[in-house]
Formats: structure tokens, sequence, C-alpha cells
């Protein structure tokens, strides 16, 4: 099976398995578009790869409303609104000042203004001028910084540390707002991968986080980065730093699965080989994430992004219905990792989701035996 993933690897940049995968007792084989024996996604209810949502890992009502009335209008007062109505420790604050600030970020990308146009993003730019003491605002513009920073230009440069020392002035200013709030300090953890914070200076930051918010999992996400091998790290530290943290972790947190994302910022560059995604060190990381995510709320803002991250090593693995089991609950919203990774997330995803229906049926399953 390993020249299976040889086959993936070249999807990913032609998609042309997408349409032609087959599932047999014998194994995947390729097909002709159309063939009658094709896996097709449609039978599981899955939706169709053009109408996969790309802006968030998984549904939010509120925030998709907001979103739209905000992008259609460039009115800022719905965003603010929805801000200071919702919990300052939570995961959900944190996902929508992300959500904003990348919706300014992207407008701003494709519409960056001229003499007779307006830039994409002026409500940001509103809401901070009409609204400088609003604590969402402030966190919102800081976030957009950050995003502005990574998007727009490269690590290393007079630009990207120019935009970044603003982003971390911002940081500050929305901290002051709103003191009990980790959201401008969780911004800070990226201002401190760019700009190479110290040790003792990230620590210091880290701490005011766990003075907040212990158990917010995208905190311990944006702080595993700073500790990659990558970055300012190794995997060693990355590996303790995520294996201390689900060692702590509270009865039903996702915490847990955080030894499955220290994996992750390690996998090698190129590694299709299926031992290594059954190797002792991915099951280990695999079966806490499979628990973190049985032992979740069913309302945890973050469980979307755990079983995003499970459909692919579960897809790497060869472990079929276990996959099929994930994508059932994350299907339609594709906004996270592994998929944000690439040029296209919808079709990344799309072709994961392909490989799983049709190893899912090579080995008998159907849309009948799947649980739901």
């Amino acid at each position: 099976m390993e020249i299976l993933w040889v086959l993936m690897a070249l999807a990913m940049f032609s998609l042309v398995l997408l349409p032609v995968l087959r599932r047999r007792r014998t194994g995947i084989q390729l097909v002709s578009p159309g063939d009658p024996d094709a896996a097709d996604p449609a039978n599981y209810g899955f939706l169709r790869q053009e109408e996969l949502d790309i802006r968030m890992p998984g549904p939010d009502g509120d925030l998709l409303d907001v979103l739209d009335l905000v992008q259609r209008t460039q009115e800022y007062q719905a965003a603010s609104q929805l801000l200071a109505g919702t919990e300052i420790s939570g995961e959900t604050r944190w996902q929508r000042v992300q959500a904003f600030a990348g919706a300014a970020s992207l407008e701003l990308q494709r519409r960056p203004g001229g003499v007779s146009e307006t830039p994409g993003g002026q409500w940001l730019r509103v809401w901070r001028a009409e609204k400088p003491k609003d604590a969402g605002g402030a966190a919102v513009h800081a976030e957009f910084l950050v995003q502005q920073a990574w998007r727009t230009s490269t690590p290393g440069t007079d630009e990207f540390r120019i935009i970044m020392e603003e982003a971390r002035t911002a940081c500050g200013e929305a901290a002051l707002l709103s003191p009990g709030d980790p959201v401008p300090y969780i911004i800070e953890l990226s201002v401190a991968r760019g700009l190479a914070y110290p040790r003792p200076e990230f620590e210091a930051l880290w701490l005011k986080i766990l003075d907040r918010a212990p158990a917010h999992m995208g905190a311990h996400l944006a702080a595993l980065h700073y500790w990659c091998e990558k970055w300012h790290g190794s995997r060693e530290v990355a590996y303790s730093f995520a294996e201390a943290a689900a060692a702590r972790a509270p009865q039903g947190s996702l915490l847990a699965a955080m030894p499955l994302f220290a994996v992750f910022e390690h996998l090698p560059e190129v590694n299709l080989v299926r031992s290594f995604y059954q190797s002792e060190v991915v099951t280990k990381a695999v079966h806490g994430a499979l628990y973190a995510v049985h032992a979740a709320r069913p309302d945890d803002p973050m469980l979307a992004h755990v079983r995003h991250l499970l459909v692919l090593f579960l897809v790497r693995g060869e472990r079929w219905a276990e996959a099929m089991n994930q994508l059932v609950h994350v299907d339609g919203h594709v906004g996270a990792l592994p998929w944000t990774l690439t040029p296209d997330p919808a079709a990344d995803y799309a072709l994961y989701r392909a490989l799983a229906v049709a190893g899912y049926e090579a080995n008998g399953g159907t849309p009948a035996s799947l649980p739901r």
C-alpha cells in the first residue's frame, strides 16, 4: 500500500485522483472518471468540494451571520456587539477574533485600494477610530497586524519586523482595555515567535496566559509553535511541552490531544511510508487525541480542530473506519489544520475524504454501516 501514498502526493498537485478512486476488497485502485465503481463521498451525505466552507473549522452560526453582515455592509457594529457578548476566557472569543481579523486581512489583500477605490477591511479601521476603548476591536486589530505580517512579508525582513513591532504595541493596548482577557497575550505569542523573544521573555508571557486561562487549547497550540524545531525550540522541547499539557489536562479537556499536534509540527517534509503512521509515537498520539475527542463536550469549539487533524493521521495510517467516523462530524467546514497550510484547503480535504471513503468501502464499509 506504500504506492498509495506516492499516488496521493501526486494528487495533491494535480487532484486527478478525486473522481477516480475505486474501492475493491483487494485495495484502492484507479479507474476512469465516471466509472460505476468509483467511490462517491456524496453517498455519505458529504458536501461537494465547492460547497465546503474554508473560513472556520466548524460551525458558528452567530459568527457566520455577523461576518456576512459586516462584509456586506462594511459596518463594524455587529462584530463589536458579538465580541462584547462572548466570554473573554473561552476558546470561542479567540476563534472569533481570528475570524474577524482574517476577514479584514483577506479583504485588504483582494482590494488594496487606490485613487478611486476604498481599501478592503475599512470597517476595522473605522471601528478602531470610532471606538478606541472597545476591547474587542483592539484585539481584532492586533490579530489583523499579526496576520498581515505573516501573509505579506518574510520573517527576518525589516518590513516583517516593523509590522510585528506594531502588533506588539497593539497587543499591549488591547490587554490594558480588558485586564482579565487572555486573547491579547495569545495574539502576542505569534509576535514572540516572529520576533524571536528570548526564552525568559516568552515564558513570562506564557505565565500571564496561564494566570487567565490555564486550559486554553488555542493558547497551547500557539505556544507550541514557538517551541518547535523550526522556530525557537526542538523536537524534544516541543514534545515535552505537549506531553506536559496533556498530563495536566482537566477531565474532558482537549489538551490531551496536544501530543498529536506536536507530532504533526515535526513531520518530515516527505514521508509517505505507511509504517511511519503506524509507529509507536504516532499511534500513542493518535490514541490520546481519540480519547480527548471521546471525552470532550460536544460543543467544545476546539473539537473540530482535533477531528480534522485526526483525519490526516487516520487516513495515512489506513484506519479507514475511524477516519470516516471523524469525517461525519466535521464535513462542511475545513478551516483548520492541516488543510489551511495548503493553497486550496477544500481540495486537500476532499482528497483525504475520497481516500477515506475508498479505503472504507474496500474493506466492506457502506453508508448504512457507518455510525452517525
